[in-house]
């Protein structure tokens, strides 16, 4: 159904605060836009063709980019010295230049004249086929729901993660027979922390799967099949953060992936991964996302795990105004964004439910055209699961009458276990109930009403807290622990080390191209 305002907001009020988001953000993509990262060159190999790994595991994009980075540096870019090396040795394949480069046969230089014009055109030519891929992928996607039927929105989300892809494909098939939409695999614990994308199918992750471009293959596979069955088209979502994070964008377009966690300070604030390795990284995959036509999720919800949900409502707004900036900027539209926010308001606290009502009625109107994200109860999962369900009812409640487009479900053991089978059951069931017999209950408030007034609080702190933020810094608003009160430094976390400045010169060919497509699409 169309989303109406309801709050009355200030329309000049949320122009500012678009407005200020802008200001804090563009520094940042300044920042983006002349440095590189050894992940995102990487990725520019993946998207030319190069998989697989060593006998010790290890991608030889990773063997390749730290071949080249050794002999002449990373700061021109991967393209030119790799694609010179492919002409001027006669290799067959990147795959054998990366294994002779690995063993230290191959001397790396940068070309110029001629032979700079030929290395241009063969990178350029051989990225160009990985987009195409990108390109039928899309084409694939849109075929698929054509063929089968997209489902009305919300769109049930539902969880699996055994740490066994095997057992993955069976639990997210049974899961997509029961009512759920989109089937999400979360990642084993500690994936954001490798600076290289495993190989192959694993069967062996800590409480998730292990983010492969061949799990993503069989998991896609597999949904593709029950698709099919069920006459619904079931969307696949993983995980594009980390230090790997441009890697993973590729693979989950190159995969038709549908949906991508994809949060531009996440990692920064719940991974300790360096803000600006996190920022440069986050455009490039934003960029493929574009071009894959893979709707994003942003992570606030994790905010209000560790701050206040009703002291923080504020840094979600501004954070959420912030993913809206960096995701407009790098291409990707607004039926892309796929913001997130989270029912965590302790239930103890007097009005708990009509305080997120009135969080989860500010964001839908602030952000009318986006599939918005809505996370259910999880901090305050004490382990009482008659409790839990109820709170799952009221989390159901509140998405159905805000108009959320995306609803993760609520499990009532969340706080106890990893939930079983029988208990994603019964979440299901919960979603159905209140979808059917309160699904068109909508919201009508008073302009001096509670809810109505609440939001309006939230919004003007938001719009306090970019002003500061914009006058102070977002690096430095985020090393003093503004969002999720935890302190992230800009010369600190994981990954500095693969951050690199762009020398003049620099040339990237997949940039250049996901570049022209977006400046193609923002004319037309």
């Amino acid at each position: 159904m169309p989303v109406t305002g309801k709050l009355n907001l200030d329309p000049a009020q949320v122009r500012q605060a678009r407005e200020l988001a802008a200001r804090a953000g563009a520094p940042v993509t300044r920042l983006a836009r002349t440095h590189t990262t050894s992940s995102i060159e990487r990725a520019v190999l993946r998207m030319a063709g190069l998989d697989g790994a060593d006998a010790d595991g290890m991608p030889w994009v990773n063997r390749l980019a730290e071949a080249v980075r050794d002999s002449v540096g990373l700061q021109h870019g991967v393209a030119l010295p790799v694609w010179d090396a492919l002409a001027r040795g006669g290799y067959p394949d990147l795959r054998t230049l990366a294994e002779q480069a690995a063993a230290g046969q191959v001397k790396f230089r940068l070309p110029d004249g001629a032979e700079g014009r030929n290395a241009r055109e063969g990178a350029a030519r051989s990225v160009g086929k990985g987009l195409e891929v990108i390109d039928r992928q899309r084409a694939s996607r849109e075929s698929m729901i054509a063929a089968t039927r997209d489902p009305a929105p919300p769109w049930i989300y539902l969880i699996v993660a055994t740490g066994d892809i095997y057992e993955d494909i069976p639990q997210a098939q049974a899961a997509a027979r029961e009512g759920a939409d989109v089937i999400a695999v979360i990642r084993s614990t500690g994936q954001s922390l490798l600076d290289y994308v495993p190989e192959g199918a694993t069967r062996e992750g800590y409480a998730g799967t292990y983010a492969t471009r061949e799990n993503f293959a069989l998991m896609r596979a597999a949904l593709d099949e029950t698709s099919r069955e069920l006459g619904r088209y079931v969307r696949l979502t993983n995980y594009a953060s980390g230090l790997c994070m441009p890697e993973i964008a590729t693979l989950a377009g190159l995969e038709r992936l549908d949906m991508m966690l994809n949060d531009c300070m996440y990692g920064i604030i719940f991974r300790d991964i360096n803000p600006v390795r996190t920022f440069i990284d986050q455009r490039f995959s934003r960029m493929v996302h574009a071009r894959a036509g893979i709707v994003i999720n942003t992570g606030e919800d994790n905010y209000l795990t560790t701050a206040d949900a009703v002291d923080a409502a504020h840094t979600v707004v501004v954070s959420q105004l912030l993913n809206e900036y960096f995701a407009l900027e790098a291409g990707l539209a607004t039926w892309q964004l796929g913001l997130g926010h989270a029912f965590e308001i302790n239930p103890a606290v007097p009005d708990s439910f009509l305080l997120e009502l009135a969080h989860a009625q500010l964001v839908r109107e602030l952000f009318p055209g986006a599939p918005l994200k809505y996370m259910p109860p999880t901090k305050h999962m004490t382990g009482n699961v008659f409790g839990g369900y109820l709170l799952d009812a009221f989390f159901n409640l509140a998405g159905f009458m805000t108009g959320q487009s995306i609803l993760l479900v609520g499990m009532m053991t969340e706080g106890i276990h990893t939930p079983f089978l029988a208990d994603r059951d019964l979440a299901l069931e919960n979603v159905r109930y209140v979808r059917d017999a309160a699904g068109r209950l909508g919201l009508s408030f008073t302009p001096d009403e509670f809810v109505v007034s609440r939001a309006h609080q939230v919004l003007g702190e938001a719009v306090g807290l970019l002003g500061r933020i914009c006058d102070e810094g977002l690096l430095n608003a985020i090393g003093d622990g503004t969002f999720g009160v935890t302190k992230r430094p800009a010369d600190g976390g994981r990954g500095l080390d693969g951050v690199i400045e762009r020398a003049d010169g620099y040339w990237n060919p997949a940039i250049e191209m996901l570049e022209a497509t977006a400046m193609e699409e923002e004319h037309a």
